[in-house]
């Protein structure tokens, strides 16, 4: 078997100039380029070789859990190049620096424009990308969401945690942890997010199952930033001291330090996303349990079900695909967090 490699284009060195032009030098010169077309219903042929090239667009580029997801893409990508006689899969890391719904669409169209045969996309905002996503998939790209999905944009399938149930698990641990008793506020970001909306509503249904949990109220805050999560937390629990729970439908103030000082004394916590940072206030005993997604899965099941669908015209037995959660605590912190180094490029 002849060697091949998977590749990986970079948004912030190459412009879409730069991707059309790979685009066209991917194909042979005589007959038969189907891949030059901006369509992406074929795949490119470079002489014996079947390139598939697939855009993945994250919601944040400097985000860890977003990273682990490219370095599963990227995985996944090699290894399928190595798997499939006389395939290459290339994927194209197209993400903004901070989350912005508009830019992504603007990095969907540049794809199909260049070519590509699919796209794995978080969703910033399911209804600003549903349109630029719909026509994507009605010119022949292979569309998966992972994290953050857009049911109505005709994609294939999604992949991540069910994010009711992820709620749920939060308040379930919470609960555990508080005895089943006490006083609960739950802290989230993006209203517009319809992941966060629906981890939201498993906390608070779950809650309703514990007579002895009280008053458990939504404290939301924007921008999305560590600073303004820990001061809304702080803010909150001065105003209300008898607060003895916090759930966190993500981890966004455990992203810097001391930001449960004066919070961590009086209430248990519970939080999603087993990030470097957050796995630190476990190890200092402020939070008690930290919910995982599969940030490494995002990209290498993505990855895996668009070449699936164009080599051997497969679909997903489900348009839902949803992964367990990985349940962090003082018992496996250290060894959960060993993932990061590899996930991260560290090893």
């Amino acid at each position: 078997m002849t060697t091949r490699r998977a590749w990986l284009i970079s948004s912030y060195s190459v412009s879409i100039g730069a991707l059309l032009l790979a685009s066209g030098c991917s194909n042979s010169s005589g007959e038969g380029s189907e891949g030059s077309q901006s369509t992406s219903s074929t795949s490119t042929n470079a002489g014996d070789e079947t390139v598939y090239r697939i855009g993945l667009i994250a919601k944040s580029n400097s985000n860890p859990p977003f990273q682990a997801a490219k370095t599963g893409a990227m995985d996944a990508a090699e290894r399928l190049s190595d798997e499939l006689d006389g395939v290459t899969v290339e994927v194209l890391w197209q993400t903004p620096p901070q989350e912005d719904a508009q830019v992504q669409a603007q990095y969907v169209e540049q794809l199909v424009a260049s070519g590509v045969h699919g796209i794995a996309i978080s969703c910033t905002d399911a209804n600003l990308l549903t349109s630029a996503l719909k026509a994507a998939v009605d010119k022949g790209v292979v569309v998966v969401t992972f994290d953050s999905d857009a049911p109505e944009s005709g994609r294939m399938a999604y992949y991540g945690v069910d994010d009711k149930e992820a709620g749920k698990e939060v308040m379930r641990q919470l609960a555990d942890q508080m005895g089943g008793s006490g006083k609960v506020a739950i802290l989230t970001g993006n209203p517009a997010a319809s992941n966060l909306q629906k981890r939201v509503e498993g906390v608070m249904e779950q809650a309703g199952e514990y007579e002895g949990i009280t008053d458990a109220t939504v404290y939301s805050f924007m921008p999305e930033t560590a600073t303004e999560a820990a001061a809304k937390m702080q803010q909150v629990q001065s105003a209300n001291p008898d607060i003895t729970g916090w759930a966190l439908v993500g981890g966004w103030p455990l992203y810097t330090d001391n930001a449960l000082d004066g919070i961590y004394e009086n209430a248990k916590v519970v939080s999603m996303d087993p990030l470097p940072l957050p796995l630190e206030y476990v190890k200092k005993g402020q939070v008690q349990v930290l919910v995982g997604q599969p940030y490494y899965g995002w990209g290498e099941k993505s990855v895996e079900m668009i070449i699936d669908k164009l080599e051997y015209n497969r679909s997903p037995e489900s348009e839902l695909i949803f992964a367990d959660f990985d349940i962090v605590t003082d018992e496996n912190v250290d060894e959960y967090g060993e993932n990061w180094k590899t996930w991260l490029g560290e090893d």
